[in-house]
This record gives structure tokens, C-alpha cells and sequence, in this order.
């Protein structure tokens, strides 16, 4: 089979396509033909950090179809569509043709959902579940503040927040500003001509998709709110956030089979659209890398092998 791997750090053209055998399901795993795999900012985070040992594949997010199944699994057939994150933050190499992962890493991608949506789905969809319900608590009537309202995780994120009966404010440059408010966002920000930090205020929960911004938005919070920061680089400002009265917390994803099979339910329930800008073929993942890395994509970037 086809995989990208790296046998050194650096930028996109580290990534390589190379041919190796399918792998075998282990015990409790199973055997995914990749239909479609996500591409997050954590990939190129690690393409340029490592795991530690080379050579090695990024790559988490995966949609496909079930193969074969290891010893002990009861939760899928062969056949069966299905989508997940498996191995995360360990190597999954999902930049493939076939992928193994625990079973229940996975869940039935939702039957209203392409393979290049659901492979779009995961892992920015976990991170939003995670970040605002089992993180914050957040609940109907909570004024949630997601700046990059567009993006990858903002995107589902404004969705999920609306799901839940948050009145949502997200920041977004003008041109996506239709499509922001499409999602069910109640106010839109050009967060290039609008100081964000001195235009709101009264937010309950504020989920920190951007690196480097805490300071200037935790002025938008209500006494006892919520930051929750999803970059390790805001990790000492979330830590002097916490001495100010605020909730703040560091949150790193995790797989989790409930939270995957809540996302699909609200999918198929038409709560939850998975947009995704540009798909590259599997050759292409160095392309893939160079425009994700411009900021400039709206929804999911996705390869397919």
C-alpha cells in the first residue's frame, strides 16, 4: 500500500510517499481501508517536532471501510463505514491506504456524511465536543466567544455551541462572514478592523482556537468564565489566567467512542455539516501542508488516497 512518511523534520517537503505492506489488525483492533483522511494543524505541528523516531507518519483523522477485524472485536463486520481518530497523540499514520486502530476509536460515519466529510470530522469535531460540553459545561443560554469562527475546528465548533443553545459570537474576516452566520453564528467580527477584546463582553465561555490571544480576549469574560486553550504555547497565559478568578485550562484531544458516536448523531440529525475547502490526492499531502499552513482555508482540508 501507499503511505507518506518522513524520515527527517522540516517543512512540507519532508513528506514522502512510499510503498510498505498492509498491516495486520492486533487484538482489539481493526483494519480500515482509508477512503478519506483529515488534514489539522497538529500534523504540520508534528511534521516540523517528530514523535520521537524516524521514520514516522502524521496524520489522525480517517473515514474508510472496515477490512478486516483483529481478535476480540465485537463493535464492527467487514464492510462496515466507519470513522474515527485512532492512536492520537501517538502515530496512526493515517496518511494511507489502510490504517489499524483500536475499535473503539471508531465509530459508523453518519449515512448524510461523504467520506471526505466524515474524514474532516473527527478530530476537530472531538476537539470542539470536548473543549466546550465536557470541558465548560457549556449550556443553553451561555454566550460563547470562538474566534477563526471559519476554520477547521471554529467551524464545528459555532455548530455544536448553537446545538446546545449558546448564543454564539465568533470572529471571522469579512468575506466569511456569510458563511459564519450560515453556521448559526448570532454575531460576526472582522477581527482585522475590530479589536475584539474592547467589542465584547459578558462571554460565559471563550474557546481559544488561536495561539497567542488570551490576553487580549479574557477581558471579554464574565467573572468565573471559562477559557479553555487549545495551543500548548498558551499554556503559562492559561496559568495566570486561573490566579484572575477565571476557569482556565490547557485541552489536549482525545479518542473518545461516545463523543465520536454524539457527533454522528448530530450529523445525521442535520445539526452538524463538515465543510470542507480542498481535497488533495494522497501524493499531494506536501500541498496539502503548504496551504493549510497559510491560514487561509475555510472548514476542513482532506486527502484522498
Amino acid at each position: 500500500m501507499r503511505k507518506v512518511i518522513q524520515r527527517r523534520l522540516g517543512g512540507p517537503e519532508v513528506l514522502e510517499v512510499v510503498e510498505v505492506d498492509v498491516p495486520e489488525p492486533g487484538s482489539t483492533e481493526v483494519l480500515v481501508e482509508v477512503r478519506a483522511a483529515g488534514v489539522n494543524p497538529v500534523d504540520w505541528k508534528v511534521r516540523g517536532g517528530g514523535l520521537g523516531h524516524f521514520p514516522f507518519s502524521v496524520g489522525w483523522d480517517v473515514s474508510g471501510v472496515v477490512r478486516a477485524i483483529g481478535a476480540g472485536v465485537t463493535r464492527f463486520e467487514v464492510g462496515d463505514e466507519v470513522f474515527g481518530m485512532p492512536g492520537f497523540p501517538l502515530e496512526a499514520g493515517a496518511y494511507a491506504e489502510f490504517v489499524t486502530g483500536p475499535s473503539r476509536q471508531f465509530a459508523l460515519k453518519p449515512s448524510g456524511l461523504s467520506h471526505v466529510q466524515a474524514a474532516g470530522l473527527s478530530l476537530a469535531g472531538l476537539i470542539a465536543w470536548q473543549a466546550l460540553v465536557s470541558t465548560a459545561g457549556l449550556e443553553a443560554g451561555r454566550r460563547v466567544l470562538i474566534p477563526a469562527g471559519a476554520g477547521g475546528v471554529g467551524h464545528l465548533a459555532v455548530q455544536i455551541a448553537k446545538s446546545r443553545g449558546a448564543y454564539v459570537i465568533a470572529t471571522a474576516s469579512t468575506a466569511k462572514h456569510d458563511f459564519v452566520r450560515g453556521l448559526g453564528a448570532d454575531e460576526v467580527i472582522d477581527y482585522r478592523s475590530v479589536d475584539v477584546g474592547s467589542r465584547v463582553d459578558g462571554v460565559d465561555v471563550l474557546l481559544a482556537t488561536v495561539a497567542g490571544r488570551l490576553e487580549n480576549l479574557a477581558g471579554t469574560l464574565t467573572p468565573g468564565g471559562w477559557v479553555v486553550a487549545l495551543n500548548g504555547a498558551d499554556a503559562e497565559a492559561v496559568q495566570q489566567l486561573s490566579k484572575t478568578g477565571l476557569r482556565a485550562g490547557f485541552m489536549l484531544v482525545e479518542p473518545d467512542r461516545a463523543d465520536l458516536e454524539t457527533l454522528a448523531a448530530l450529523a445525521r440529525s442535520g445539526g452538524l455539516t463538515v465543510h470542507v475547502d480542498k481535497v488533495f490526492p494522497l501524493e499531494q499531502a506536501a500541498e496539502a501542508h503548504r496551504f493549510g499552513e497559510t491560514g487561509r482555508s475555510t472548514g476542513k482540508i482532506v486527502l484522498v488516497p
